[in-house]
Protein backbone atom coordinates (compact mmCIF):
# COMPACT_ATOMS: atom_id res chain seq x y z
CA UNK A 1 0.00 0.00 0.00
CA UNK A 2 2.67 2.42 0.89
CA UNK A 3 4.69 1.92 -2.56
CA UNK A 4 1.47 2.23 -4.44
CA UNK A 5 0.99 5.46 -2.38
CA UNK A 6 4.57 6.28 -3.45
CA UNK A 7 4.67 5.84 -7.23
CA UNK A 8 1.32 8.07 -6.74
CA UNK A 9 3.03 11.01 -5.29
CA UNK A 10 5.96 10.54 -7.59
CA UNK A 11 3.31 10.43 -10.58
CA UNK A 12 1.72 13.59 -9.33
CA UNK A 13 4.99 15.22 -8.46
CA UNK A 14 6.13 14.30 -12.47
CA UNK A 15 2.75 16.01 -13.25
CA UNK A 16 3.44 19.16 -11.34
CA UNK A 17 7.14 19.34 -12.52
CA UNK A 18 6.24 19.15 -16.19
CA UNK A 19 3.96 22.23 -15.92
CA UNK A 20 6.89 24.53 -15.16
CA UNK A 21 9.05 22.44 -17.22
CA UNK A 22 9.28 24.62 -20.62
CA UNK A 23 9.72 27.81 -18.21
CA UNK A 24 12.78 26.24 -17.00
CA UNK A 25 14.04 25.12 -19.59
CA UNK A 26 13.63 28.83 -21.21
CA UNK A 27 15.46 29.87 -18.35
CA UNK A 28 18.41 27.49 -18.51
CA UNK A 29 18.87 28.59 -22.41
CA UNK A 30 18.98 31.95 -22.01
CA UNK A 31 21.44 31.76 -18.96
CA UNK A 32 23.50 29.12 -21.22
CA UNK A 33 23.11 29.68 -24.94
CA UNK A 34 23.19 25.92 -25.13
CA UNK A 35 19.60 23.51 -26.05
CA UNK A 36 21.74 20.65 -24.29
CA UNK A 37 22.97 22.34 -21.71
CA UNK A 38 19.53 23.63 -20.51
CA UNK A 39 17.59 20.33 -21.04
CA UNK A 40 20.85 18.95 -18.28
CA UNK A 41 19.64 21.86 -16.01
CA UNK A 42 15.99 20.79 -15.93
CA UNK A 43 16.76 17.31 -15.77
CA UNK A 44 18.91 18.14 -12.89
CA UNK A 45 16.39 20.46 -10.98
CA UNK A 46 13.60 17.44 -11.49
CA UNK A 47 16.71 15.06 -9.85
CA UNK A 48 16.68 17.45 -6.37
CA UNK A 49 13.10 17.67 -6.80
CA UNK A 50 12.43 14.05 -6.58
CA UNK A 51 14.97 14.15 -3.56
CA UNK A 52 13.07 16.79 -1.51
CA UNK A 53 9.83 16.93 0.41
CA UNK A 54 7.72 18.71 -2.38
CA UNK A 55 4.90 19.36 0.49
CA UNK A 56 7.45 21.60 2.44
CA UNK A 57 7.53 24.05 -0.55
CA UNK A 58 5.91 26.77 -0.84
CA UNK A 59 6.04 28.33 -4.26
CA UNK A 60 7.18 25.50 -6.38
CA UNK A 61 7.92 27.39 -9.55
CA UNK A 62 10.02 29.59 -7.81
CA UNK A 63 11.99 26.78 -5.84
CA UNK A 64 12.72 25.32 -9.33
CA UNK A 65 13.59 28.47 -11.09
CA UNK A 66 16.37 29.08 -8.70
CA UNK A 67 17.63 25.27 -8.91
CA UNK A 68 18.02 25.87 -12.32
CA UNK A 69 19.55 29.16 -11.64
CA UNK A 70 22.49 27.49 -9.28
CA UNK A 71 22.70 24.74 -11.72
CA UNK A 72 23.37 26.98 -14.87
CA UNK A 73 25.85 28.80 -12.33
CA UNK A 74 27.55 26.13 -11.66
CA UNK A 75 28.00 24.81 -15.64
CA UNK A 76 29.08 28.68 -16.60
CA UNK A 77 31.97 28.46 -13.84
CA UNK A 78 32.96 25.26 -15.03
CA UNK A 79 32.95 26.72 -18.76
CA UNK A 80 35.21 29.67 -17.06
CA UNK A 81 37.63 27.25 -15.36
CA UNK A 82 38.01 25.17 -18.75
CA UNK A 83 38.20 28.29 -20.67
CA UNK A 84 36.13 26.35 -23.46
CA UNK A 85 32.97 28.93 -24.13
CA UNK A 86 32.91 31.49 -25.67
CA UNK A 87 36.25 30.04 -27.39
CA UNK A 88 36.95 33.82 -29.09
CA UNK A 89 34.79 35.98 -31.24
CA UNK A 90 33.90 32.83 -33.64
CA UNK A 91 31.47 31.42 -31.24
CA UNK A 92 27.94 31.19 -31.96
CA UNK A 93 24.88 29.37 -29.74
CA UNK A 94 23.05 27.00 -30.10
CA UNK A 95 19.33 28.42 -32.51
CA UNK A 96 15.98 27.76 -31.46
CA UNK A 97 14.55 26.84 -35.30
CA UNK A 98 10.96 26.18 -36.72
CA UNK A 99 9.09 26.52 -39.86
CA UNK A 100 7.73 29.71 -40.74
CA UNK A 101 4.15 27.88 -41.69
CA UNK A 102 4.27 26.14 -38.42
CA UNK A 103 3.49 26.59 -34.97
CA UNK A 104 5.27 24.41 -32.60
CA UNK A 105 3.33 24.23 -29.48
CA UNK A 106 6.73 22.59 -27.40
CA UNK A 107 8.52 25.59 -28.85
CA UNK A 108 5.65 28.11 -27.69
CA UNK A 109 7.45 28.70 -24.16
CA UNK A 110 10.97 28.89 -26.15
CA UNK A 111 9.33 31.35 -28.74
CA UNK A 112 7.31 33.95 -26.36
CA UNK A 113 9.32 37.07 -26.01
CA UNK A 114 12.36 35.43 -28.18
CA UNK A 115 15.72 36.20 -27.32
CA UNK A 116 17.58 36.92 -30.54
CA UNK A 117 21.20 35.28 -31.36
CA UNK A 118 22.62 38.63 -31.07
CA UNK A 119 21.89 38.74 -27.50
CA UNK A 120 22.64 35.66 -26.91
CA UNK A 121 26.09 36.50 -27.89
CA UNK A 122 26.33 39.48 -25.83
CA UNK A 123 25.33 37.41 -23.14
CA UNK A 124 28.39 35.23 -23.30
CA UNK A 125 30.94 37.97 -22.49
CA UNK A 126 28.76 38.38 -19.15
CA UNK A 127 30.77 36.71 -15.88
CA UNK A 128 28.59 34.14 -15.08
CA UNK A 129 26.98 36.03 -11.89
CA UNK A 130 26.48 38.82 -14.02
CA UNK A 131 24.60 36.76 -16.38
CA UNK A 132 22.61 34.70 -13.89
CA UNK A 133 21.66 38.02 -12.04
CA UNK A 134 20.69 39.58 -15.61
CA UNK A 135 18.82 36.91 -17.01
CA UNK A 136 16.50 35.97 -13.94
CA UNK A 137 15.80 39.63 -12.82
CA UNK A 138 15.12 41.22 -16.37
CA UNK A 139 14.10 38.48 -18.35
CA UNK A 140 12.20 36.74 -15.99
CA UNK A 141 11.35 39.25 -13.37
CA UNK A 142 12.76 37.59 -10.40
CA UNK A 143 12.97 39.75 -7.21
CA UNK A 144 17.00 40.35 -6.39
CA UNK A 145 16.44 39.23 -2.78
CA UNK A 146 15.39 35.42 -4.60
CA UNK A 147 18.19 36.06 -6.76
CA UNK A 148 20.83 37.00 -4.27
CA UNK A 149 21.52 33.52 -2.37
CA UNK A 150 21.88 32.10 -6.31
CA UNK A 151 25.12 34.14 -6.57
CA UNK A 152 26.12 34.40 -3.20
CA UNK A 153 26.19 38.19 -3.19
CA UNK A 154 24.05 40.76 -0.63
CA UNK A 155 20.61 41.50 -2.55
CA UNK A 156 22.47 45.16 -3.07
CA UNK A 157 25.51 43.97 -4.83
CA UNK A 158 22.92 41.33 -6.84
CA UNK A 159 21.11 44.25 -7.84
CA UNK A 160 24.62 45.81 -8.69
CA UNK A 161 25.48 42.78 -11.03
CA UNK A 162 22.41 43.07 -12.90
CA UNK A 163 22.76 46.81 -13.82
CA UNK A 164 26.28 46.46 -14.71
CA UNK A 165 25.15 43.56 -17.10
CA UNK A 166 22.34 45.27 -18.45
CA UNK A 167 24.69 48.81 -19.43
CA UNK A 168 26.91 46.35 -21.38
CA UNK A 169 23.97 44.67 -23.01
CA UNK A 170 22.69 47.48 -24.17
CA UNK A 171 25.52 48.86 -25.46
CA UNK A 172 26.71 46.12 -27.09
CA UNK A 173 23.10 44.76 -28.74
CA UNK A 174 22.73 46.11 -32.25
CA UNK A 175 19.23 47.37 -32.83
CA UNK A 176 17.23 44.97 -35.35
CA UNK A 177 13.96 45.55 -37.39
CA UNK A 178 10.71 43.61 -35.41
CA UNK A 179 8.75 43.68 -39.31
CA UNK A 180 9.39 39.38 -39.98
CA UNK A 181 8.20 41.12 -43.20
CA UNK A 182 10.47 43.38 -44.11
CA UNK A 183 13.23 40.71 -42.59
CA UNK A 184 12.05 38.54 -44.96
CA UNK A 185 12.27 40.64 -48.02
CA UNK A 186 16.03 41.76 -47.47
CA UNK A 187 16.99 38.10 -46.49
CA UNK A 188 14.94 37.08 -50.07
CA UNK A 189 17.11 39.97 -51.61
CA UNK A 190 20.59 38.20 -50.07
CA UNK A 191 19.53 34.47 -51.20
CA UNK A 192 18.74 35.62 -55.10
CA UNK A 193 21.98 37.94 -55.09
CA UNK A 194 23.88 34.38 -53.74
CA UNK A 195 22.09 31.94 -56.03
CA UNK A 196 22.92 34.22 -58.98
CA UNK A 197 26.31 35.22 -58.20
CA UNK A 198 25.52 38.83 -58.02
CA UNK A 199 28.37 41.07 -56.31
CA UNK A 200 26.91 43.94 -56.65
CA UNK A 201 23.25 42.97 -55.26
CA UNK A 202 25.18 41.40 -52.08
CA UNK A 203 26.82 44.81 -51.12
CA UNK A 204 23.24 46.42 -51.57
CA UNK A 205 21.57 44.61 -48.75
CA UNK A 206 24.76 44.07 -46.57
CA UNK A 207 25.66 47.12 -44.22
CA UNK A 208 28.74 48.88 -44.93
CA UNK A 209 30.30 47.38 -41.03
CA UNK A 210 28.19 43.95 -41.30
CA UNK A 211 29.51 41.29 -38.95
CA UNK A 212 29.69 37.86 -40.27
CA UNK A 213 30.24 35.41 -37.34
CA UNK A 214 30.37 31.54 -38.86
CA UNK A 215 31.09 29.00 -36.05
CA UNK A 216 32.20 25.27 -37.84
CA UNK A 217 33.39 23.60 -34.90
CA UNK A 218 36.97 22.79 -33.67
CA UNK A 219 37.68 20.43 -36.26
CA UNK A 220 36.81 22.22 -39.24
CA UNK A 221 40.33 23.57 -41.33
CA UNK A 222 40.73 25.67 -44.85
CA UNK A 223 37.60 28.07 -46.52
CA UNK A 224 34.87 26.65 -44.34
CA UNK A 225 36.59 27.23 -41.11
CA UNK A 226 35.43 29.22 -37.80
CA UNK A 227 35.67 32.76 -38.61
CA UNK A 228 34.69 36.43 -38.56
CA UNK A 229 34.84 38.50 -40.81
CA UNK A 230 33.94 42.76 -40.71
CA UNK A 231 32.49 44.92 -43.94
CA UNK A 232 30.35 44.17 -46.68
CA UNK A 233 33.33 43.74 -49.88
CA UNK A 234 34.78 40.60 -47.35
CA UNK A 235 31.23 39.33 -46.46
CA UNK A 236 29.89 39.40 -50.12
CA UNK A 237 32.89 37.70 -51.12
CA UNK A 238 32.08 34.60 -48.31
CA UNK A 239 29.00 34.51 -49.58
CA UNK A 240 30.04 34.04 -52.99
CA UNK A 241 32.33 31.38 -52.06
CA UNK A 242 29.76 29.39 -50.93
CA UNK A 243 27.26 30.19 -53.28
CA UNK A 244 26.35 26.72 -54.01
CA UNK A 245 25.24 25.93 -50.98
CA UNK A 246 22.39 28.73 -51.74
CA UNK A 247 20.25 26.45 -53.75
CA UNK A 248 19.44 24.72 -50.95
CA UNK A 249 18.59 27.24 -48.49
CA UNK A 250 14.95 27.75 -47.30
CA UNK A 251 14.08 30.61 -44.98
CA UNK A 252 13.26 29.13 -41.29
CA UNK A 253 12.14 31.32 -38.01
CA UNK A 254 15.85 31.67 -35.96
CA UNK A 255 15.20 32.70 -32.35
CA UNK A 256 11.68 34.40 -33.71
CA UNK A 257 13.54 36.25 -36.68
CA UNK A 258 13.64 35.06 -40.36
CA UNK A 259 16.83 32.80 -40.82
CA UNK A 260 17.83 30.48 -43.33
CA UNK A 261 18.47 26.69 -43.33
CA UNK A 262 20.81 24.89 -45.71
CA UNK A 263 20.12 21.33 -45.58
CA UNK A 264 21.18 19.40 -49.23
CA UNK A 265 19.30 16.42 -49.01
CA UNK A 266 17.54 16.94 -45.99
CA UNK A 267 20.53 17.08 -43.90
CA UNK A 268 21.26 20.28 -42.14
CA UNK A 269 24.68 21.71 -43.03
CA UNK A 270 24.41 24.83 -41.45
CA UNK A 271 21.95 27.71 -39.90
CA UNK A 272 22.49 31.86 -40.52
CA UNK A 273 20.62 34.08 -38.26
CA UNK A 274 20.60 37.84 -39.31
CA UNK A 275 20.21 41.05 -37.77
CA UNK A 276 18.41 43.32 -40.29
CA UNK A 277 18.34 47.23 -39.59
CA UNK A 278 17.47 49.99 -42.15
CA UNK A 279 17.25 47.39 -44.80
CA UNK A 280 20.21 45.69 -44.50
CA UNK A 281 21.80 43.13 -42.88
CA UNK A 282 24.14 44.32 -40.07
CA UNK A 283 25.39 41.07 -38.54
CA UNK A 284 25.27 37.45 -39.27
CA UNK A 285 25.68 34.46 -37.17
CA UNK A 286 26.02 31.10 -38.79
CA UNK A 287 26.50 27.67 -37.22
CA UNK A 288 28.13 25.07 -39.39
CA UNK A 289 29.36 22.87 -36.72
CA UNK A 290 27.96 19.51 -37.60
CA UNK A 291 27.59 18.07 -33.92
CA UNK A 292 26.20 20.51 -33.02
CA UNK A 293 23.22 20.80 -35.54
CA UNK A 294 23.00 17.06 -35.21
CA UNK A 295 21.53 17.77 -31.59
CA UNK A 296 19.33 20.61 -33.12
CA UNK A 297 16.28 18.08 -34.01
CA UNK A 298 16.40 19.87 -37.72
CA UNK A 299 15.94 16.73 -39.99
CA UNK A 300 12.49 17.57 -40.31
CA UNK A 301 13.06 20.73 -41.63
CA UNK A 302 15.00 19.95 -44.28
CA UNK A 303 13.79 19.73 -47.81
Amino acid sequence: MNDTNGTHDTELLAVRFEEHRGHLKAVAYRMLGSLAEAEDAVQEAWLKLSRTDADAIDNLGGWLTTVVGRVCLDLLRSRTRRHEEPLDDTFVPDPVIRPLTQIDPEQEVLQADSVGLALLVVLETLEPAERIAFVLHDMFAVPFDDIAPIVERSSAATRQLASRARRRVKGATPSSEPDLGRQRQVLDAFMAAARAGDFEALLAVLDPEVVLRADSGPLVRGAAASKLVRGAKPVAEQALLFAQLAQYAQLVLVNGEIGVLHAPAGQPQSVMGVTVADGRITHMYILADLERLGGLGLADLGD
